[in-house]
């Protein structure tokens, strides 16, 4: 990792920030800071800029060094000036040379350049309209929170003055956002033009792929189908169902958008326009548990094609106290997480596919300041046990709510076979609970107090004689099952139950 030293006190990090990459630069949404971090670009600078300015694509040459660069982005169109261009040649800029080329209109360009030799990326600067030119390049937002980039478009949201619109740079020029223009391919603003009105606080900004944009707001979503400023239109994808904010969403690897906002999670599958809430069986009052609030908290999600999973962060901004859930797509269930500490919520999440599959992972930014990945190889957070379990039930016992009982219980461990790649497991407790409604037996697995029966089975795969004996009777059953012993890790294949008979009581 590199720091740009320019960057240092150029945010405002007690304010929102997004940031999205495009044309091998980092465009950057915190407000009123609106920058850019160019990767691309060599950066060359001149105290007189002389008659004509350069327009974007000219090529330039140096006169001494034969160095050429293709314009991309120029700070100033007279005096004083900054230009950013990708250098062509191996050849370098040097030192005071004269710099000539050929703006649009045929007209000869000629400058010299300061006395400092060209610098190479990364660069750090203002996002402004090329050159600063308003008249002929338009004017970017005052202020802008949301960004992304989609069908070739920078576009921009959360002006608290216009909170319901999305202004869009040119296609392919992030650097022109003249709306007047009668191309195709010009900037616009979507909400406002032709192609439909929002009408809602707009809170996240997601391209979902070429030529269509889902737009998330407060109490709604919308897409953006095709070319907004050439016969796309905005249509209401659901009126009722809102995202949280602008990090709230991911993508899995099959291409289902999730998002998290009215009601919990929720899923618009690859393809479709309509809204699906995944929570509203197993988890229906997470909202109301949460009371997560657009304005004090953060919901982040990532996709881990590792884990084949969501994780889910729910993160008050104040102190980054956090809960977090992980949702497992094999199985369609929801665990909940935790750290040892408050101060390791989760802010922002990447999948950072690098080309060596030790380094790949869902890297987390978190509220004390490191980044952090899920490693299976560790068997401890950090010195601290690792309280690891999983609940089942509740489990009925017998038809339409009588009694019944359960004679036995055994389990299959993980691991066991000779020369296999899978860790061994641990030894594991399982706890038992039966109670006569349903109700009580959820309440027994959330309290995790007082369990009818304990077993402690060892690990690894199925112990001959390792079966218990023991029973319980009741409507309904509750089993945990898991570890929290420093060092150790578990897994289980299968827990095997043999049913006692209905009404008979098991000591």
């Amino acid at each position: 990792m590199i720091q740009l030293a320019a960057s240092s006190g150029e945010i405002d990090t007690s304010d929102q920030l997004q940031m999205v990459e495009a044309y091998g630069k980092v465009f950057i949404a915190n407000g009123e800071n609106l920058k850019v971090a160019d990767f691309q670009n060599t950066k060359i600078a001149t105290a007189d800029l002389g008659s004509h300015a350069p327009d974007r694509g000219n090529e330039l040459t140096g006169g001494n060094s034969g160095a050429k660069m293709i314009v991309d982005y120029i700070t100033a169109l007279s005096g004083a000036t900054t230009i950013y261009g990708y250098r062509t040649t191996t050849a370098t800029f040097s030192t005071g040379e004269t710099v000539t080329g050929t703006d649009d209109d045929g007209n000869a360009i000629s400058f010299a350049m300061t006395a400092a030799d060209e610098v190479a990326p990364p660069h750090w600067y203002d996002w402004t309209v090329y050159g600063g030119d308003t008249t002929n390049y338009g004017t970017m937002p005052d202020q802008a929170y949301i960004i992304c980039v989609s069908g070739g478009r920078l576009i921009l949201s959360g002006n608290r003055d216009y909170p319901h619109q999305a202004p869009t740079s040119a296609v392919g020029n992030p650097w022109d956002w003249n709306i007047f223009r009668t191309e195709a391919t010009r900037a616009t603003n979507i909400g406002t033009g032709a192609a439909g009105a929002i009408g809602d606080i707009v809170r996240a900004l997601i391209p979902v792929r070429d030529g269509q944009l889902i737009i998330g707001c407060a109490t709604s979503m919308h897409a953006v189908i095709d070319n907004p400023a050439f016969g796309g239109q905005v249509i209401a994808v659901d009126k009722t169902i809102g995202i949280f904010d602008g990090t709230s969403f991911c993508f899995d690897g099959d291409g289902n958008m999730y998002f998290f906002g009215t009601g919990g999670l929720h899923r618009i599958g690859r393809g479709a326009l309509n809204v699906e809430t995944i929570n509203k069986i197993s988890l229906p009052d997470l909202i109301d548990d949460e009371a997560a609030d657009p304005s004090t908290h953060r919901i982040t999600m990532g996709y881990d094609p590792v884990r084949i999973g969501l994780k889910i962060c729910i993160t008050l901004l104040a102190d980054g106290s956090h809960s977090d859930y992980w949702y497992d797509l094999r199985t369609n269930g929801f665990f909940p997480e935790a750290t040892a500490t408050d101060d390791q919520g989760v802010y922002s999440m990447f999948y950072y596919d690098a080309n060596d599959p030790d380094l790949r992972g869902l890297l987390m930014g978190c509220t004390d300041g490191y980044i952090r990945v899920h490693d299976d190889a560790e068997e401890n957070d950090d010195g601290t046990a690792i309280e690891s379990y999983v609940c089942f039930g509740p489990i009925p016992l017998a038809e339409d709510g009588r009694d019944g009982s359960i004679a036995s219980f055994d389990t299959v461990l993980s691991g066991g076979a000779s020369g296999g790649s899978s860790a061994d497991a641990d030894d594991v407790l399982m706890q038992v609970w039966a109670e006569d409604v349903a109700e009580t037996v959820i309440e027994d697995l959330e309290a995790g107090t007082g369990p009818k029966l304990a077993f402690t089975f060892n690990g690894p795969g199925r112990k001959r004689g390792g079966k218990r004996r023991r029973g319980v009777r009741g409507a309904y059953a509750g089993i945990k099952i898991g570890n929290s012993t420093v060092d150790e890790t578990w897994g289980f294949e299968k827990i095997m139950l043999d049913a006692g008979a209905p009404g008979r009581r098991l000591r």
